[in-house]
């Protein structure tokens, strides 16, 4: 698989592979506010940020839903995946704007009630989105860019670890013993990894056609294994050894394992991590606890961008209370990519959905 230039990475004609390592050290986010255009400014010198809330917008007859993850192609076309309600199964849960933020089509009714998680990758000439779903869904697909379906799969029944009938007949049943996949990494040779994330903890490998080869990790305490293991991401920034990158959510945390998923080390000091991507020299970490972390090349933080964490964390109901959310704060950041000009786009998971747009300044 080709790589786009300028170097980015995964969500917009997905990259290959990376690596890692070292300690974080924080950074402060600072938030001002232009006096002259009313703009709303994150972040400091070289990550400076304009943010837009709710940049694109739906037509009336659609209605935003929990948003879950957002992706973008090479020709910078917003993807945003919703989970969707299940009560309303001719409704889309994913929906396309093009670069200005205005409605394009929409499809994937059959993720409503669990649309998770969503990616773009460059095949040969072709993009194609890679979605999966969790909740009573439980699958995870191949599409095209205009909603067609390549393949569509269920639970790897030949990984040993999850109940009978898992793939044939989905429920919404959660446990270790369940299929719940959240998020995919890509390796440059046609392989994917799929994160079982609210499921059996554990990251399994397919083949480009969707075929099962592998799985390691599970549930645990750490050092390969994991806590909901949210996120997933192959860090492969200039000058380093491609590593896997995962987002171990409820150990709050980020775990670095080789490509083969042997354990390599932990970064602490995040909240309720979700997800990971990367453009030139930085990394994108998303948190739920009200924040983005932006890392640099020697993985220490260069940036937290629109920070609320005590308010969030201390307080009920902010999710489902609009009248609450502040500009130039976010409430809970699931998922966060680069576009091909180092913008990012940020999904939230409240109740009436959110995406913001980061145009950089600096």
């Amino acid at each position: 698989m080709g790589r786009a230039t300028p170097r980015c990475t995964r969500r917009r004609f997905l990259s290959t592979t990376a690596a890692a390592t070292a300690a974080t050290v924080a950074a402060p986010a600072i938030l001002t506010a232009s006096k002259t255009d009313r703009q709303v400014i994150l972040g400091t010198g070289d990550y400076r940020y304009e943010v837009v809330h709710n940049w694109p917008q739906l037509p009336d007859r659609f209605q935003w839903q929990t948003t879950h993850n957002v992706a973008v192609d090479k020709q910078g076309f917003l993807y945003v995946i919703h989970e969707g309600r299940v009560d309303q199964p001719d409704h889309p849960s994913i929906f396309v704007f093009d670069p200005d933020g205005k409605y394009v089509r929409s499809f994937g009714q059959q993720y409503q009630g669990g649309g998770h998680g969503i990616e773009v990758r460059q095949e040969g000439n072709q993009e194609f989105l890679y979605v999966c779903a969790y909740q009573q869904v439980k699958a995870f697909s191949k599409l095209d860019l205009k909603g067609e379906v390549v393949w569509h799969h269920h639970a790897p029944m030949q990984a040993g670890v999850y109940a009978e009938g898992e793939a044939k007949n989905p429920q919404k049943v959660w446990g270790r013993d369940r299929f719940l996949p959240t998020n995919f990494a890509f390796l440059p040779g046609g392989d994917f990894f799929l994160s079982d994330g609210y499921g059996s903890f554990y990251i399994h490998r397919y083949d480009k056609d969707g075929t099962w080869k592998s799985k390691f990790g599970g549930p645990g305490s750490g050092e390969g294994k994991f806590a909901t293991p949210h996120g997933i991401w192959i860090d492969d920034r200039p000058g380093r050894e491609p590593r896997i990158v995962i987002c171990d959510r409820a150990h709050h945390t980020l775990q670095y394992l080789t490509i083969d998923g042997d354990y390599l080390e932990t970064l602490s000091g995040y909240g309720l991590p979700a997800n990971c991507d990367t453009y030139q020299d930085l990394l994108l970490v998303p948190e739920l606890h009200a924040r983005l972390t932006l890392l640099g090349k020697d993985n220490r933080v260069v940036a937290r961008l629109g920070a609320d964490v005590q308010r969030v964390t201390s307080q009920s109901g902010i999710r489902n209370d609009e009248s609450k959310w502040r500009d130039g704060k976010f409430v809970h950041p699931h998922d966060a990519c680069f576009d091909n000009r180092g913008d990012i786009f940020v999904a939230e998971w409240v109740q009436t959905g959110r995406v913001s747009k980061l145009r950089r300044l600096g």
